[in-house]
């Protein structure tokens, strides 16, 4: 019994160890940040979430939660263009990666997405008025329409 024991502790420390990859899945998200911050009680990371986007509009799904992996050295262009991505408002588009099992304790940041790079894609999507030409205006309703195409052959 003692033997059996062994046997399949051995087993799964080996299926433990091999099923921690580094690449468990790559993307791409598009939305604009909510929130940008560096927090930590042992470990400071930098994380975030971005509120995805469709074809311009706002998604009702839950935001993406992504870390910058502490790991890396070279992270300090990405704070700043995240943090001013989040102030101002602006469209990206963030490359990432998940890790599986190489963030046990959290020392690489609070989420096992990481980012990779980020595109901005549009500086004006918080306000698309401020296109330099238009000096004032805003936003009254949006209207969604609904076509019966029943009703079409009536007519």
């Amino acid at each position: 019994m003692k033997h059996l024991f062994h046997i399949i502790s051995g087993m799964l420390l080996v299926l433990g160890l091999t099923a921690c990859t580094e690449n468990y899945s790559r993307g791409e998200k598009v939305g604009t940040v909510i929130e940008f911050a560096q927090s930590g009680l042992i470990w400071d990371s930098w994380d975030g979430r971005l509120n995805l986007t469709q074809t311009g509009m706002n998604t009702a799904g839950e935001p993406f939660t992504f870390s910058l992996d502490n790991d890396r050295n070279d992270q300090d262009s990405l704070v700043k263009l995240l943090y001013q991505a989040q102030i101002e408002g602006w469209k990206i588009k963030v490359k990432y990666h998940k890790v599986q099992g190489k963030n046990w304790f959290g020392n690489r940041g609070r989420s096992d997405y990481f980012v990779d790079d980020v595109t901005i894609l549009d500086r004006d999507f918080a306000n698309p008025l401020r296109n330099g030409t238009a000096r004032e205006g805003h936003v009254i309703d949006t209207i969604y329409v609904v076509i019966d195409k029943s009703q079409l052959k009536n007519r």
